[in-house]
């Protein structure tokens, strides 16, 4: 027999939540700015998300580049509204695979 899943689970608690309710008033997480400023790859197993480099321009980071995967339709000079900015993408590979060329 299949076992049903709790809403309240694992799963819901180790997301950082969107939004924060205090009595009948809705407060949302605000988010920090940051201008792409060059676009590197296509990332993802079919290539929906896009790499980019952006520039934070608010909060403690400010000024710092960081790359990022952006999913959705993106070109530069767009402004991404980021939860953070500690945590940045990893580096696409696909570089050289080792031995040499004769």
């Amino acid at each position: 027999m299949a076992k049903k899943e709790n809403p309240t689970g694992p799963k819901s608690a180790a997301a950082p939540p969107a939004q924060r309710v205090e009595g009948s008033e809705i407060h949302f997480i605000s988010g920090i700015p940051a201008e792409v400023k060059e676009i590197i790859a296509r990332a993802g197993s079919r290539g929906e998300l896009t790499q980019v480099m952006c520039l934070v321009m608010d909060g403690r980071d400010k000024n710092k580049a960081i790359r990022r995967n952006v999913k959705g339709p993106v070109q530069i000079g767009d402004i991404l509204m980021l939860l953070e900015t500690e945590i940045e993408a990893q580096r696409l590979g696909g570089g050289r695979r080792g031995g040499s060329k004769a």
